[in-house]
């Protein structure tokens, strides 16, 4: 099979390709799938290998089901890397010898390819006495510090660095400390942070009531939930972390609550681990299952649906047998409960197929017929395996009492009374974000479409790169088959188009059918009141959420499509060089939101009225990041001189148009420019266009030119980072934190 796009292919050979010492390897996609198939099958009696290779080939051909990344680029290849993409670590102990083992264990781990997630709450608050040492102790967070240094130290297995998740009870005496952490931009980098919300805390909220902070059973000091809300809800805001884990609901809907208690999450918080717990992950393909897309009888292949999930649990079973595992602990935790992570990806774009618009009710019936097909077939499947090699050692018959089992049909808890079930959990959704880049960019795990068409770089062979643009998987099926027609902007929405409750809703409906929990970012305008925000999270608790990431454009993180508004520091005007400048004159300013500056900049032409019409007389610069001071006093000097000078000024956009910045441009409204000053002669030639008309909007108002990108790539360099399921994936290349 060849790939649709040329960045799938760069995807796929940088980072799913298996090449030996020799130079030999995977020479298509196709011997990567049959690669894999093969290693998977090697689980299986020696009898039912080549039967099982071939159903697994099947599944994999044409991207319907798609194994997490560490499956694709570890098995059948002998390379010393676990095939496991999430671990959480063990508990904490509160003494420097046990925290600096924790830290190598996270650093074998990260060695490896696994990501991890650690739970901090165990460590005593800092400023609390040690006993015997005559000290008072440092705290959690100064101990986060060090997993920190480490982890930007190891290069994780797959060209990426390893992804960790930090947490911390709601009712530690330092949550606040680590609520206020994302603050400063250059602490925890390499953590992803989430508050662990207990019930107790809830009620407390609702009520209006103190909330005490304790370690270890000694009370500390006690602050209203009200407050300590509003304190977590403003970092969000203004930072889009941490995140929330309602831990409670969590433990409570756990199918091992018997043998096991839920301590973290995984980096990306859609597995939540006890001790050594571990996250086995791959995804169905959905908008490969629709037939007749675009038809009034669009509709999912249900059987091919059932077929594939059961392949898909056996695939990801045996996956446990074959993996490597950084530490014992994790391979015995790992086959006591045999827990998998299955789950979907392109559900927005099947949706889009059937004639849904993500988020409306229509879709949210689908989503969750079709999970739940997923969850019946993969509890069937399980029983099944069950039956043939045995249930997973701490199997339990009171398992069908929790909660995710007790919706389940006659038929299928009378399969699991007979057999038991071969895997204590079944399904996640997890974040897809570069291997649906590779299956042709369907959208990305139940996330809706981030953007239907962009640019991404493509490396060459000989080392350069250039722009490649890029479909959503659904807007090329509708060009290939309706033709030139546009496509309906109703069902054809994206994440910035969505209201934060159309994503609650999508969340809370997927949940219903899911084990473990969901890896997903609800998108809010960067405009949304503070009091609406807040309101997101209580309502996700509501809905039965398990937890809840948000992102809003901040002046933090930077912005997903545009950056906040900010009071512009004034630039020094430039001195009247050729001719006096009238007491008072009429202009416009535009509002560029370049993703390098944290900080807007304004762009201001005046202009003056002349015998032959108005003309533009001066420019200024104007930015609160005085990086820029230098460079933007001279061009407004400049640039001014050519107006005073009057005659045909439209050379000077042209010029600026031209220039390049070598560590990449940006897209703003829909087109790629390639720097910063090629923006500002963008702003020039529209303002010319105008015939020096000023703007209908008052200077303050501000014409926004979005983009669609924030803080630097640590693989490209580029600035179309954005945030996406909880994780920093970059338009540009394609790499994913998390992937």
């Amino acid at each position: 099979m060849a790939f649709d796009n040329p960045l799938a292919s760069e995807i796929w050979a940088s980072k799913y390709r298996f090449k030996d010492a020799a130079g030999g390897g995977d020479t298509s996609v196709d011997e990567t799938w049959s690669r894999v198939a093969a290693g998977l099958a090697e689980a299986e009696a020696p009898q039912r290998r080549p039967e099982m290779r071939q159903r697994f080939l099947g599944a994999l051909t044409d991207f319907r089901f798609i194994p997490a990344g560490r499956i694709l680029a570890g098995v059948g290849t002998a390379r010393n890397v676990t095939l496991f993409n999430c671990f959480v670590m063990g508990d904490i102990p509160d003494d420097l010898p046990g925290i600096f083992d924790q830290v190598r264990e996270a650093g074998l781990t990260l060695q490896q390819g696994g990501g991890v997630g650690m739970d901090f709450s165990s460590i005593r608050p800092a400023g609390w006495p040690v006993r015997g040492v005559a000290a008072d102790a440092s705290g959690p967070l100064s101990f986060m510090d060090v997993w920190d240094s480490m982890c930007r130290t190891i290069m994780s297995a797959g060209q990426r660095r390893g992804a960790m998740m930090g947490c911390l009870r709601i009712d530690h005496p330092d949550i606040e400390a680590f609520i206020d952490a994302k603050r400063d931009a250059g602490r925890f980098r390499n953590f992803n942070l989430s508050v662990l919300v207990t019930d107790a805390f809830m009620a407390a909220l609702d009520a209006d009531a103190d909330w005490p902070l304790t370690f270890a059973g000694q009370a500390g000091r006690a602050v209203r939930a009200g407050d300590l809300w509003r304190r977590l809800m403003e970092a969000t805001y203004d930072a889009a972390e941490p995140g929330v884990i309602f831990i409670d609901r969590v433990n409570a809907a756990n199918n091992l609550a018997h043998c096991e208690t839920i301590l973290a999450s995984n980096p990306c918080g859609e597995q939540m681990l006890p001790a050594y717990g571990a996250c086995l992950l791959g995804s169905i393909n959905l908008a490969r299952l629709v037939t007749a897309p675009f038809e009034t009888e669009a509709a999912i292949d249900e059987a091919a649906l059932a077929e594939l999930t059961r392949t898909a649990v056996r695939m990801l079973d045996n996956v446990i047998d074959i993996s490597r595992y950084p530490l014992a602990a994790q391979q015995q935790e790992a086959k006591a409960k045999r827990r998998i992570g299955l789950g979907v990806t392109g559900l927005a774009d099947a949706l889009v197929f059937c004639g849904a618009a993500y988020g409306s009710e229509p879709a949210l019936a689908l989503t969750c017929e079709w999970l739940g097909t997923i969850k019946r077939e993969a509890y069937r499947a399980s029983a099944e395996l069950a039956g043939e090699k045995g249930p997973f050692p701490l199997y339990d018959a009171s398992m069908l009492e929790r909660p995710n089992l007790q919706g389940l049909d006659a038929q299928t808890r009378a399969l699991i009374r007979a057999n038991g079930l071969r895997n204590g959990c079944l399904t996640s959704i997890a974040p897809t974000g570069t291997t649906s880049l590779l299956a042709g960019n369907v959208s990305s795990g139940i996330e809706p479409v981030f953007a239907f068409s962009y640019s991404r770089k493509v490396r060459q062979p000989d080392g350069s790169s250039r722009d490649e643009p890029v479909e959503d998987y659904a807007l090329s099926a509708w060009k290939r088959l309706k033709g030139p027609q546009p496509p309906p902007a109703d069902i054809f929405v994206t994440a910035q188009t969505l209201t934060p409750a159309d994503h609650v809703r999508m969340q809370a409906a997927a949940q219903g059918a899911i084990d473990s929990s969901i890896s997903k970012t609800v998108n809010c305008p960067e405009d949304i009141v503070f009091n609406d925000f807040m309101e997101v999270y209580r309502e996700a608790y509501r809905a039965g959420c398990k937890g809840l990431t948000t992102y809003r454009p901040n002046r933090i993180t930077g912005s997903v499509l545009s950056v906040a508004p900010v009071a512009a520091a004034a630039v020094e005007p430039p001195e009247p060089p050729l001719s006096p400048r009238p007491e008072a004159l009429a202009g416009a300013t535009y509002k560029i939101a370049w993703p390098e500056s944290a900080h807007a900049v304004y762009v201001t032409i005046n202009d003056l009225e002349a015998a032959a019409g108005r003309r533009p007389f001066e420019i200024f610069v104007n930015s609160k990041n005085m990086e820029h001071y230098a460079w933007t006093l001279g061009l407004t000097r400049m640039i001014s001189a050519v107006f005073r000078r009057g005659g045909d000024v439209g050379f000077v956009a042209e010029e600026l148009k031209a220039v390049f910045d070598p560590r990449g441009g940006a897209w703003l409204g829909g087109r790629y420019v390639p720097s910063l000053l090629a923006a500002i002669g963008g702003v020039i030639e529209r303002h010319l266009e105008k015939d020096g008309t000023a703007s209908d909007e008052p200077p303050e108002a501000a014409l926004a030119m979005r983009a669609l990108a924030g803080a630097s790539c640590p693989r490209c360099g580029g600035f179309k980072l954005v945030s996406k399921e909880g994780c920093d994936t970059c338009l540009g290349c394609g790499y994913s934190k998390c992937g």
